[in-house]
Formats: C-alpha cells, structure tokens, sequence
C-alpha cells in the first residue's frame, strides 16, 4: 500500500478468538481434532468458510504475531499450496468434502485453513491499525493546536484579569476621595450653620468671634477628660517610680555583694573546686617523681656495673683479634716475596720481546715510505679531478646555452611552417648535405635513462637462454669464488687506508662518478646530434621559403660550432681516457705491493700476537698477585677500623656515664631544692592563714560601713529622682501653657474662624500627603519601620535599587510594603 494513498475502509474485523486454554495447549496437535464448532463468516466472494474458534498448537500463534510483510508473504505461499488441495466448507460439526476431492479431510488441510483465515484476520487488523495511527495522528494535532489556543486565551485572561484589579482598584481609591470630600463638605456645612445661629462667646471678659457655644463645651469637655487622664498616669508614673528605685536598691546591694563574696560562696564554686583538684594532681605527681628517683639511683648502680664487666670483655677481644693480625701480615710478607720473583720473571721476558720486534724496525719504514708515496699520487689524483670537474661545470653551461638556442629556433621553426606550406619539395633537395639542426624542447626535457643492474639481469638472462642449467651453475660457482676473492682482497685494502687514506679514497671514487657522467653526458649529446639530424631532415622537407632558408643557415652555423665543441670534448674525453689508464696501471701495481706488504705484515702480526698473548698472561699474573695484595690490605685497614670503633665505643659509654653521673647529682639538687621550697610553701600557708583572719575581721568592719553608706546613697537617688520627675512635670505643664499661649495668639491673630480651620486642614493635610513626593496621598506602609508613603514611591524607590527607607534608612524587600487604606 503507498504511503500518500489512504487505504480503503475495511470491513468490521471479526471478534477475536478467546485465549488457549490450559488442556488445549498442554494436548498438543494430536487434540486438535477434538475441537468446538468453527464459526461461519462471510468471505471476500461471500460463501461461508469455517474459521475455528477455539483454540490452536504454539506454532500457529508465532505464526500470526509476524510482521505484516511476513504475514502477506506467508499468506502468498499458502495460497499457492492451497489451490492444489481441496477446500472445506464447515455448515456445522461435520466436516462437508467438496464434489471434486474423494480423500477424506487431514488435520493438516484443517490448519492451512486456519491459518489463512487467520492472516486475513491480520490484514484487516493491520489496515484498521494504519488508519487508527493516522486518526491518532490528526487528534494529537489538533489537541497541540487546540492547547496553544487555550494557553494563549489564558494568558490574555491573566493579562484581562490584571488589568481589571488595577481598575478596581482606582475605582475604590476614586471612590474613598469622593466620600471624604463629601464628608468634608457635610462638616463644612454644619459648621457653617453653627456659626450662623451662635456667633459670639463670651469668655472671662474676652470676646471671641466665629465659635460657637456648642463647640466650647465639646472643647471643655475635652479638656476635662485630658486632665482626668493626666491624672491616672501621674499616678502610673509614681508607682513605676516607686519600683525604679526599688530596683536600683537591689542592683547596688547586688554589686556590693559580688565585690565581697564570703568564703562558703568561694568554696561551692567551681574554680576553687578546679584548682583542689590540680593541686590533688601535682602532689600525686611529685609523690611519683620521688619514686622514679630512687629506681635511677638503683639503675645507675647497676648500668656502672655492667659497663666495668664490658670493658673487660673488650680489652680480651682487642687482645685476639691483634694475634690474628699479626698471622695474617706474617702470611702476605711470605706472598708478596713470591710474587716479586714472577715479576721479575715476567720482565725479562718482556725486554726479550722487544729486541725482537727492534727487527721489524726497517720493513715498517718501507711500508711508510710506501704510504707517502701512495698519498703523493692520491693528492696529484685530487688535483686532476678538481680540473675534470671544472670542464665538466663548463661543458654543463655550454649545453645548457645550446639547449636554450635549440628552443628559440624551435619557436621560428613553428612560425615559419606555420607560414609556408607550399614549397616542401624544394627545400629538401637544397639543404641534403648540411649539418644536423638541434633536438627540440621535448627531447631536450627527456631525462638521461641509465641501466639498472635488474635490466643488466636481464640481459644476462637472455643471454644464457640456450644454455643447458649445469653449465649455468659451474658459471655462476665460479663467479661467486672469483667474488669473494675480491671481497676479501677489497676488505684488506679497506683495513689498509682506513687509518691513513681514507679521504684520498672517496675523492678516487668520487672521480670515476664524475668520469662515468661525463662519458654518459657525451653520449647523450651524440644521440641528441642524432636526433636533430632526422629532426632536420624532416623539418626541411617542409620549409620552401627564403626566410626559412637564411633560418636553416643561422642554425646550421650553430651546428658547426656544436660540432666544434663536441670535437673539443671529445678531445679532452680521448686525454681523460688517457690519464685514467695511466693512473689504473698505477693503481694496480701499488695493490701488487700492497699484496706483498701484506703478505709480510701477516707474518708480523702472528709474531705480535704470540708476544703479545705471553705479555697478556704475564699482567693478569700480576694483577691477580696485585688483588691479592689490595686485599690483604683493606683486612687490615678493616681490623685497624674495628680496633677503632671498639674504641671510640667505649669512649662514648665511658662520656655516657659521666653525663649520667652529672644528671644524678643534678637531680639530687633539685629534689633538696624542692624539699626547701616545701618547707617554705609550708610557712608562707600559715602566715596567710593569720593573714587571712585579720583580713576577715577588717572585712566585718568594711561591710557594716558599706551598709550604712548604701542607705545613705539610696535616700540621696530617691530624693534626686523625685526632684528629676518634678522637674519633668514642670516642663510637662509649662509645654501646655506655651501651646495654649500660642493658640490663643493666633486666635486673637486670625480674623475670624475660618482661617484657623483651614490652617488646620492645611496641617492635617500636610500629615496625609507623602513625605517623599509631597504631591501624592500615604496609601502604603512599610512593615519592617511602619512609616507611611505613597504607593509608587515605594515602588519607584524599590525598582530603582534604593530598598530603604527615606526617614530611617531601613532597608525593606519586595514584600515588605503594602497598601494602606484610609477611611
């Protein structure tokens, strides 16, 4: 099914079959004949088929719970087996055959029914599984689309509801100012009318105008009340005064009492407590040093006791390890005279050698004088090389000139063909005879190819096809002799001028590089002489014209002087050649000498060797008496050290009990101090126990003083702190007649009444509008100070980072303001 094409509707699926039971499944495939009756639905063609019900073998069950290709492939192969066998139709319990089958019903065909109605089955639920899938697919879009809507209205709600409080809120603010104002002009009026019907008092003789009767009593009345409530807190603050200086008696008896505190006081306390028991703990102290003393005394006594019988001891041990060194000297004297005579020995036989190695003196002269003549010819080699090399750097630049020429004419040649094509025929009868024209750039840039010993190989290879195998193996045996004869030839002559000629070597070696690249070079110019020639030749045939004429002129001038100079070279190659056959015939008598210079060094060297292995043996003799001597030596030096160190041990126990020694008496001197100073602790505690009794009978005598001066000292506090309350009293009352004077000043000052009302109003306006802004009513209070502001001060003020409080400077948080409402 494509995946863009919605499938069809597919018909209602049938109930799915129940569970397999317990005996079903346990039975196997042997019981499945003993099935229920299988249930009759209509089919795709709309006949009846049996599709069992009850319950089937494992098998089946794997089979049906496939994936859906699998399934459609299974059911493929079905259908195929299927259409050979014969189908059953099911009305009831009986199993009905078909016309066209006479064999009777299987158990296997029973199950290939099954089966296929049960992969239809899976078909249907597959297809109806696909379009719930897509269903749930398009609700869950919806459902996201539906919840962005209802996230979106929730949000505007939010953002609706807001704004609504902030309405209602204004609206109450409106509302509150409206009341007041109309609560304002309701007492305005009234006041008003008082004024009318009353408008003169008299009072004590002063006439007062715009107060009404009514509002004197209110004010008389108030009046009253204020003194009654003056009243009960003067008699509040008596008795808080009463109490005050109760308390200051009790503070200062208290402090009295602390600075003299009596002796059980001292003992109940646990400081005193502490210091008994360290004292207890120092004296069990003491009690155990006096102990430890007499265990050193008694530890000294037998320390010197041992050390006396160690001393002993030592000195017998000093005593035989002397005998012991004296046998052993006695026994390297006896060896050291053996050894001298082999020495001896040994001497004489090594002068006997050297006179006969004084032979060999005049045929180590020869071979140096050899030598130098060698290194003469190898410095007269070097010369001539460096002069090859010089032409060789001269022959490189001239080729490399030509090469450059043979380009530029290569350019007009391509020009001059290019321009005339007609005359070919001409030009290659005139110009048969001339000189070779230069290579072009393209068989200029080919790199010069050697050989290389595989190609060389090969060759042979070719070469010795014809031959029969056992001759190529006699061949190829000899060679190989004839090649390790010359390897160990090479390696002598190697050992030779390695100490003497080694640099004159790799300049001969260097030479015949340099030779075989100029012999190659040589011969790659003649093969590039060569191919110009054809080159020409060619090129002629081609070129008619008269320009190409003087061209072919100029170039074959350069082909005289290229052939000039190849003449040169070949002259100075001839001359090289020369001085190279010289210099081989030379090189190979001085290896004929050096064979036989060889030869006699051999002989030299076997002499040598003998003398040389008798001396060696003679040394190791020596060393090895040597050794022995070393040894005996560094026992002695050993037994001298031991003597030594035994001595500087009993030094060191001897310095040890002398310190031991002063330690004692040291100790016994602190214990006799300690005693004294005992017995000084002991007299000084009784004269402070006498001490202590006078100073309690001064004591008694003090605090009974003390007492009489603490009375004396709370009358005075007393009488001062009545006078101090009287006194604030009197600044109380003398306050309340300033404020009546300046009320009635400014009655008398005012006019009429109305003034002083609106005075008032202005004041108490003043005390309601925000101290911060003066322009906006209080309507928020901070909970951490409780002072009133305006609400947008506040959160002006909190917005803008200034969190404190523009009276007190406290600081206050996000929920530590609140609105305020004033009715």
């Amino acid at each position: 099914m494509a995946d863009d094409e919605k499938p069809p509707a597919p018909p209602p699926p049938p109930p799915p079959p129940p569970p397999p039971s317990s005996e079903t499944s346990a039975t196997g495939g042997n019981d499945a004949v003993d099935m229920k009756k299988p249930k009759l639905e209509p089919d795709a063609t709309g006949a009846t088929r049996g599709d069992s019900v009850d319950t089937k073998p494992d098998y089946l069950d794997t089979v049906v719970k496939k994936e859906p290709g699998a399934s459609d492939s299974v059911h493929d192969d079905n259908n195929a087996s299927d259409t050979n066998d014969c189908k059953l139709h099911s009305d009831s319990v009986d199993v009905k055959v078909p016309v066209g089958c006479t064999t009777t019903p299987s158990l296997i065909d029973i199950l290939h029914m099954d089966l296929a109605d049960a992969l239809q089955q899976n078909k249907q639920l597959h297809q109806l599984v696909t379009q719930l899938h897509q269903r749930h697919h398009e609700n869950t879009l919806k459902a996201s689309e539906l919840q962005d809507t209802v996230t979106a209205a929730e949000t505007c709600n939010a953002e609706l509801r807001n704004k609504v409080d902030d309405l209602e809120y204004d609206y109450e603010k409106a509302d509150q100012r409206a009341r007041k104002l109309d609560r304002r002009l309701a007492d305005s009026l009234q006041k008003l009318r008082g004024y009318e019907e009353d408008p003169v008092v008299h009072e004590g003789g002063r006439t007062i105008s715009g107060v009404s009767k009514n509002k004197f009593d209110e004010i008389s009345a108030e009046l009253e009340e204020q003194r009654e409530f003056a009243t009960t807190r003067l008699s509040e603050l008596e008795k808080l005064s009463k109490d005050h200086h109760e308390a200051l008696k009790e503070i200062e008896q208290l402090r009295m009492d602390l600075q003299h505190l009596p002796e059980h006081v001292i003992m109940d306390s646990s400081e005193y407590k502490c210091l008994q028991s360290q004292f207890s703990v120092l004296y069990n102290e003491s009690m155990q040093l006096k102990t430890q003393h007499e265990e050193t005394r008694n530890l000294l006594q037998t320390s010197k006791i041992g050390h006396l019988r160690h001393i002993e001891q030592m000195e017998s041990d000093e005593l035989t390890c002397q005998k012991k060194l004296r046998t052993e000297l006695i026994q390297l004297e006896d060896t050291l005279a053996q050894v001298r005579k082999e020495y001896e020995m040994l001497r004489i036989e090594f002068e006997q050698t050297l006179a006969a190695n004084e032979q060999t003196g005049p045929i180590n002269r020869e071979m140096r004088h050899l030598i130098q003549s060698l290194q003469n010819h190898n410095q007269q080699l070097k010369g001539e090389a460096g002069r090859y090399k010089r032409r060789l750097k001269e022959a490189n630049a001239e080729l490399s000139k030509l090469k450059s020429e043979g380009a530029a004419q290569e350019a007009s040649k391509d020009e001059a063909s290019m321009s005339s094509s007609s005359g070919t025929t001409t030009a290659g009868s005139t110009g048969a005879g001339t000189a070779p024209v230069y290579v072009p750039p393209k068989a200029e840039a080919e790199p010069v190819v050697l050989k290389k010993p595989d190609e060389d190989e090969k060759d042979f290879d070719v070469k010795d096809k014809g031959r029969s195998e056992s001759e190529i193996i006699k061949d190829l045996r000899a060679q190989l002799k004839k090649n390790q004869d010359s390897q160990k030839e090479m390696k002598l002559l190697l050992d030779m001028y390695k100490s003497s000629s080694s640099k004159e070597n790799r300049d001969k070696v260097q030479l015949m590089k340099a030779e075989k690249k100029a012999r190659q070079e040589v011969e790659d110019l003649h093969n590039h002489i060569r191919k110009m020639q054809e080159a020409e030749r060619k090129e002629r045939r081609k070129l008619a014209d008269d320009d190409a004429l003087r061209k072919i002129k100029k170039l074959e001038d350069t082909i005289s002087d290229l052939q000039k100079s190849l003449a040169a070279q070949k002259q100075r190659e001839e001359a090289l050649l020369s001085e190279m056959d010289v210099t081989g015939q030379a090189f190979e008598d001085m290896q004929e000498q050096n064979m036989r210079l060889l030869q006699q060094l051999k002989e030299k060297d076997d002499a040598n060797f003998k003398l040389m292995s008798e001396r060696i043996k003679s040394n190791q003799i020596h060393k090895l008496l040597r050794e022995e001597k070393d040894s005996s030596a560094e026992q002695v030096a050993t037994l001298h050290g031991q003597v030594q160190a035994q001595n500087q041990v009993v030094r060191k126990l001897e310095e040890k009990e002398r310190i031991l020694q002063n330690n004692l008496a040291t100790v016994e001197k602190e214990l006799s101090l300690r005693q004294q100073a005992m017995e000084m602790h002991k007299r000084k505690a009784v004269e402070s126990a006498q001490a202590a009794a006078d100073l309690k009978l001064r004591l008694d005598k003090y605090q009974s003083q003390l007492k009489e001066a603490q009375v004396a000292v709370a009358e005075k506090t007393a009488h001062l702190e009545k006078e101090s309350f009287k006194f604030k009293r009197m600044q109380e009352e003398v306050a309340s007649l300033r404020r009546k004077l300046e009320r009635s000043k400014k009655i008398e000052m005012a006019g009429a009444a109305d003034e002083v009302l609106m005075e008032e109003i202005k004041e108490y306006k003043e005390q309601l509008t925000c101290p911060s802004c003066k322009v906006k009513r209080k309507d928020a209070v901070l909970t951490k100070c409780f002072h009133v502001f305006c609400l947008e001060c506040l959160k002006t003020r909190y917005e803008t980072r200034q969190r404190k409080c523009p009276k007190c400077n406290a600081g206050f948080g996000a929920n530590d303001y609140h609105r305020l409402y004033l009715t």
